[in-house]
């Protein structure tokens, strides 16, 4: 039977009177992308460092590769702080094999590795120049490969795609798929919901410190309650219409070329088995589209607006950094 490299049984951390996590139990399988979401403040970085024995939990239980976390099992991980911090006068191929070293490799396979990370990733030409000289989305993307280069069993990535444009997003979530290809199990958090959405076996959302969610994408979306939204010609009663047929429907925003309505889907029925009803009762269609959920709308559903507007905060996201 395969073993969890991380198992958190009601783990709680406080920070003097503030409690930064309550009673979180968190699995993650091994080979599993696991997203781990919510906006700052929820207790994501908290979480994540209690996981690797930085600061020890006030109660609760941490299992890093079935034992309490130690020197060995750490060297299977790879582990990307939110605080990103570099030696601004080494070079960047000296960086990733320094810490590819302090994981085991030997300098040859060391620096090898780091050649091989850096042209794969653009910044062949950077081999040689010093951490100062790059740009600070440059020396992010050194710090990424310095997590990774020692091909660790468990990535640990907090807040990885802060400060990158979309082109190196689109550059890291290779790599996470990539890594994730050759078997590494990779935990990463994020307020961002669409990285999550293209790249997560299972997803864990957390809200105020506490888990409100732990499943799998389909499990999420079906947390949801599924409509679709259908215009008809003006003053046609499609609530009225569609009641015998067992859906419920509501007048929505009126969009200026007939009336909106939001359809209830009952339990079962998709969106064209609405737009079916519609039309066998006769009603004059000007416009139909299902929902399209996305896992934003998930944890609105579950911890309410007001939570869910953190994860928009401007602050959330590096204000610099993006990658040359």
């Amino acid at each position: 039977m395969a073993q969890s490299p991380l198992i958190l049984t009601d783990v709680t951390k406080r920070f003097g009177n503030f409690t930064a996590v309550r009673d979180l139990s968190l699995e993650v399988p091994e080979g599993q992308i696991i997203g781990f979401l919510g906006p700052n403040g929820a207790g994501k970085s908290t979480s994540l460092r209690v996981s690797l024995g930085v600061i020890p939990p006030d109660e609760g239980d941490v299992r890093l590769f079935g034992d309490v976390p130690h020197i060995l099992s750490l060297r299977r991980v790879g582990f990307l702080p939110e605080e990103r911090g570099l030696y601004k006068k080494m070079t960047a191929r000296e960086t990733i094999a320094y810490f590819a070293r302090l994981k085991g490799m030997s300098a040859s396979a060391a620096k090898a590795r780091a050649d091989e990370l850096m042209e794969s990733t653009g910044l062949g030409e950077f081999r040689n120049t010093r951490v100062s000289k790059l740009s600070k989305g440059m020396a992010q993307k050194v710090q990424i490969l310095s997590t990774l280069a020692h091909r660790p069993d468990f990535l640990i990535l907090d807040e990885p795609f802060s400060g990158l444009d979309p082109v190196n997003q689109q550059v890291l979530e290779d790599l996470i798929r990539a890594e994730h290809a050759r078997g590494a199990t990779i935990l990463f958090s994020t307020h961002v919901m669409e990285h999550a959405e293209r790249l997560c076996d299972r997803i864990v959302m957390m809200a105020r410190g506490r888990k409100v969610f732990d499943g799998t994408l389909p499990e999420a979306f079906a947390t949801l309650e599924k409509g679709a939204s259908l215009e008809v010609e003006e003053g046609f009663d499609l609530g009225a219409a569609l009641a015998p047929k067992g859906f419920e429907a509501h007048r929505a925003a009126d969009r200026g070329h007939g009336d909106a309505w939001r359809i209830a889907l009952p339990k079962g029925a998709g969106p064209q088995d609405a737009l079916r009803a519609a039309i066998e009762a006769g009603a004059p269609i000007t416009g139909f589209a299902p929902d399209e959920s996305r896992l934003r709308d998930v944890f609105v559903s579950l911890v309410g607006e007001a939570d869910a507007a953190a994860l928009d905060d401007p602050l959330a996201e590096l204000e610099e950094g993006e990658l040359a």
